[in-house]
């Protein structure tokens, strides 16, 4: 296996694996969508509403904040110690109190933890007109993606590197142009490829040389692009994903054991 980085900060991360079949790529797609515990509000209590949207609209658009937080610090309601009843060490409480006439945002949450707090302050939430009021409390929550999208930890694609062969092929202007991903150029009379990363399949070149390129995928070879949707950083997705799926290929033997 071989894995370049080609892109990667905070929100976003780009690399090539090499040398491994679709099923792993894919394994690792579904575990940052589904399987990585992220933090989000779960429940809402209304004290007072005047703002045109009911209280169900609201509480779903608060739901969907991505919440940063410290992974060490919380745990699942399902794992924690207090049984899911509620405590510091699984639940966080936000409260939220404005008056109109103004713009609520995802920055007027206040939170009771320090280390969960919106990742966005401008993600508008309700206008408030005159004299209208908003008075809530919200209880966030770690969760799972497969549970409820508001969990989910990221979005991911990915697609398999492509290979473009250039068949005696004359330098031409139309076949540079046909490409909406600018893949080609022409350098010292000969038509050459810039960048085959950038390439989407398409096809536009292969019909613009009436099929003197071929354009096909690397089969064990794929590019992977990771965005973060909630208050973990794109490596921070990766890594646990990946800690995520050896957890269980060891489980999966020690339940192998015990058919023998």
């Amino acid at each position: 296996m071989k894995i370049e980085i080609l892109k990667i900060n905070e929100q976003e991360a780009s690399f090539l694996i090499e040398g491994v079949k679709s099923s792993f790529v894919s394994a690792l797609r579904r575990i940052i969508l589904s399987e990585i515990p992220t933090m989000a509000i779960e429940l809402v209590t209304f004290k007072k509403n005047d703002s045109v949207l009911n209280d169900e609209i609201i509480a779903h658009r608060l739901g969907l904040i991505p919440l940063t937080f410290d992974k060490k610090a919380y745990n699942l309601p399902e794992e924690c110690t207090c049984n899911g009843k509620g405590c510091s060490r699984c639940q966080v409480k936000l409260t939220l109190k404005k008056k109109g006439p103004c713009m609520v945002y995802s920055g007027d949450l206040k939170s009771d933890a320090k280390d969960v707090k919106p990742v966005y302050d401008k993600i508008p939430i309700v206008e408030l007109f005159e004299n209208q009021e908003l008075q809530l409390e919200a209880i966030a929550q770690l969760g799972l993606g497969k549970v409820h999208a508001k969990w989910q930890g990221g979005i991911v694609g990915y697609k398999n590197v492509p290979q473009i062969n250039i068949k005696d092929v004359d330098a031409n202007e139309k076949i540079v142009e046909s490409c909406p991903r600018k893949i080609f150029k022409i350098e010292n009379g000969k038509l050459k490829v810039d960048d085959p990363l950038k390439c989407n399949y398409c096809m536009q070149c292969v019909k613009a040389s009436n099929g003197k390129i071929e354009v096909k995928p690397i089969e064990d070879s794929f590019i992977v692009n990771v965005e973060t949707a909630s208050g973990l950083t794109a490596d921070e997705l990766i890594l646990d994903s990946v800690k995520i799926l050896e957890e269980k290929i060891v489980e999966f033997k020690k339940n192998l054991k015990k058919l023998k």
